[in-house]
This record gives structure tokens, sequence and C-alpha cells, in this order.
């Protein structure tokens, strides 16, 4: 192995950051569930979690129950995580004994780790889907909130200016309001779950121009994060990359893990949904989905379905299951590289159907993201979130107007409680954590009684 490698053993670690005793910290109940899958429950058990049943995926607001949410993505990301961690986590500790012997890691814990970091990969996604990320930054790039961003530094600036889900996902899982409780960390994950939880693990600057490192092409945590992170990534033996005053570091290797299954479950997902919608044409979509299968057009099952969409499920199911093999497989081919720092590419970039994947992505992009009911509540979503984001910046920076301060009353409390000495900037991120959290559903009515479009309900 390399001078400069990572190693396994630094690698997947069981402590927790801030947590109240150090039997938490380093685990206390290892004989009914393991450390990793406490992770995963307590993402399950989070409000955030939750509030993902009536965010975005393919459809804004879908009246179809079959059209899948941020919450069923996340799901099915997770048990397609949960299977690459497991098959690539028996290969490492046969090739890696004393991660078993030293740490008492098991084969689970592989699939634990991957499968907690998926279900928590979009938990920072604000409402509609990346065109909010979009609308946020749209709106601190706006005339109207240059006033309230006189104070900030560059790379706060830069945090709200290219504003980004995955760093708000790590301050959802990391961050506890003063208001709430004074023990800090969030949910107090592992170390080694929130680094895998990180695909960009790097802050927002420097940018990294025509990159080709997938890695770099965004950021995964906000200023207000920054120290944070960089405590874990010095505890994991994740190695550095930049200068030495920027927390700017190679992936954790299982984030690679969720990247695939994230990259799985999106492209074969959401094109079954274009499918079912009648957004793709039937014998097309049908054809592409034979050919990751290497099935001859028009192949005859010994399976009788009710109708096609049933067999759109089933072909799906073969689907995945082939793609997770060859993604794990291509994982262990490129194990060395991958602790080296020297490999970073998505790992479905290698699979031998990449082609008609990419087939599938063009479609998808063009019959069903570019759709026209899409595109129309996409644009009104510009419109709520930089309304919303307006309203809150006036009522916390310019408290003196009656209007403002009604305004005010609406937010919940827990975002404007922090202690006199907080800066703009972390009273701001408090705002965007609120306008964030939001449902789709809640942020339009809350957009549309603050506008005075629509009264509430009395009782």
């Amino acid at each position: 192995m390399p001078h400069d490698s990572t190693t396994w053993v630094q690698l997947i670690s069981k402590k927790r950051y801030e947590a109240a005793t150090d039997a938490e910290k380093y685990g206390s109940d290892e004989s009914v569930r393991g450390e990793f899958q406490r992770d995963y429950d307590r993402i399950v058990f989070s409000s955030a979690f939750r509030r993902l049943q009536n965010k975005t995926q393919v459809m804004p607001m879908p009246e179809s129950d079959f059209v899948h949410t941020r919450l069923t993505h996340s799901l099915e990301a997770s048990v397609v995580g949960r299977s690459l961690g497991r098959i690539v986590g028996k290969s490492i500790l046969e090739r890696h004994p004393q991660l078993a012997h030293e740490k008492h890691i098991q084969e689970a814990d592989f699939g634990d780790i991957v499968a907690a970091a998926c279900l928590a990969h979009d938990i920072g996604n604000p409402p509609f889907g990346h065109s909010g990320e979009d609308a946020i930054s749209a709106y601190f790039l706006s005339e109207a909130a240059q006033p309230f961003l006189q104070n900030l530094t560059a790379t706060q600036l830069a945090d709200l200016h290219r504003y980004e889900g995955n760093a708000a996902g790590f301050r959802v899982l990391t961050y506890t309001y003063p208001a709430h409780c004074n023990m800090p960390g969030g949910l107090s994950l592992t170390y080694t779950t929130l680094a895998t939880f990180t695909k960009y693990p790097k802050e927002s600057l420097p940018v990294v121009g025509g990159t080709k490192n997938t890695s770099e092409k965004k950021y995964g945590f906000f200023q207000t994060e920054r120290k944070w992170f960089d405590t874990i990534a010095k505890e994991l033996g994740l190695l550095p990359k930049g200068a030495e005053d920027e927390v700017f570091y190679h992936r954790h290797p299982l984030a690679f893990l969720v990247e695939a299954a994230d990259d799985i479950c999106y492209r074969i997902i959401d094109f079954e949904d274009g499918l079912k919608l009648g957004l793709v044409p039937h014998e097309k979509g049908m054809a592409l989905l034979s050919q990751i299968l290497n099935d001859a057009p028009g192949r005859v099952s010994r399976i009788s379905f009710y109708d096609w969409r049933e067999e759109i499920g089933f072909l799906r199911a073969r689907i995945i299951g082939k793609l997770i093999n060859e993604t794990a497989a291509i994982f262990l081919q490129h194990e060395q590289e991958i602790l080296a720092g020297t490999y970073d590419k998505p790992l479905i970039n290698e699979l031998a159907c990449k082609p008609v994947l990419d087939e599938i992505g063009k479609l998808s992009v063009s019959l069903i993201y570019n759709n026209k009911p899409v595109l129309e509540i996409e644009a009104a979503g510009f419109e709520v979130l930089g309304g919303l984001l307006d309203a809150c910046m006036k009522a916390v920076f310019r408290p003196a107007s009656k209007h403002h301060r009604k305004l005010a009353a609406l937010i919940p409390p827990h975002y404007l409680q922090l202690p006199e000495t907080a800066t703009d900037y972390e009273r701001i991120i408090h705002l965007t954590d609120y306008v964030t959290s939001l449902t789709d559903q809640a942020a339009l009515g809350l957009y549309r009684k603050i506008k005075g479009i629509e009264l509430p309900k009395m009782y």
C-alpha cells in the first residue's frame, strides 16, 4: 500500500461527537444492535427524515400514489447501499483481518454504515428538489439580499451564492439548536457514518473549476460546521487536499458506495416513474431496460404478469441486483486507488451498461425532468422560496417594522433564538435552515398566507 494511503482500521470508527457519556461515545449496547445500526435508527426517527415524504423526487407535489418522493427514494437507496456495503465489507474483512480483530467490525457493519448514509443523503434538500437549491442561491445573488450580506466573508457568501443541499444535510445531522438542548452534536452519529455521508468533503471555496474529480464538484458543509468536519476527517485519517488552511479532503472510501446507490436508484427508478406516468414511450423504455439485462427485445418470460407495470417492477428488481454486484466488484477492483486518493469518479461510470444508462439519463432529462408541469412548478418554486427568504430576512434584520415583526412571529422560535454574539452569517444560516426544512406543500401554503393570497382557516 502506498505510504500516503489511509487504512481501514482508522477509517472505521464507532466514536461519536460530543456525546453525553464515554459509553455513548464509544458504544454501549453492541449485544442488542451495532453502533452503525443505531445511526440508521436515529435518522429514521428524526423529524427531518419524516418530512421527506412531502418533498419532490421526480414530480413536484405528485398526485399519483406510485410516484416516488424523497422519502421512498431515500429508503430504496439505503436498501441498495446496504447490499453494496455488505458485499464490499465481506471482501474487505478477508483482505484486512486486523479490522475484525482490532475493531470488532463485521460484514453487517459495512452494510449499516452505507445504509445509514444513504438514508440521510437527501435529508438537507429544500422544497422543490434541486431547483430549490437554485432558488435559494438566486435569492442571495439578487439585489434584494445584498443589504443583509455586508458583514459576510467571501467563503460565507459562497455558501449562500452556491447553496448546497449536501451541506444542509450535514448540518441537519450534526447541529443542535441552542433553544432545544445544550448538548451539541445533532443526532450524534458516528464519525464514520458522517464521513461516508459526505460525498463532497470540502468547503465552498476554493471552487475547483473544470475538475474531473467527482468529489470536488460541490461542497459538503457550511462554515458553521467547518471545524466539525475537520475534526472528523483528522480522526479517521482522511487524506488532505489543497492548502494547509483549507478544510479539503479526499472522500471516505464508503462514500463512493453511497454515490453509487443513489445513482442506481434515480437512474432506474425515476425512469420507471416516467414509464408509469406515460412520459416515456412504452416500447422505447422497455427496450432500454432489457438492454441492461442483455435481454432480447420481446423476450417472453416464464412469469405471467397482471399488466406491463408489474413487468417493469420485475425488470427493475433484476436490473438493480445486477448493478449492485457489478458496482461492488468495481469498488473492490479499485480499492487500493481509492484508499490512496487516486480514484475519484463515480463507480457507475465503469459499468458495462454505462452507454444504456446514459441514454436513459438523456431520456429522463428530456421527457421527465423537463416535462412542462415539472418546469412550471419549479418556476413557481423560485418565487415561493425567494419570497419566503426575503420575508424571513426582513423579519430578522429589520424588526422595527410592524409588518416584519408579524412575519417574525411566524418563524418557529428556535430558528431565532441565538446568543447576542451570533454573527449575521449564523442568523442567516438559521433562516435557511427553516426554509429548507419546509415540505413542498408547507412552503407553498406559508407563501400564500404571508402574501395574502390565501387566508388561514381559523377553526
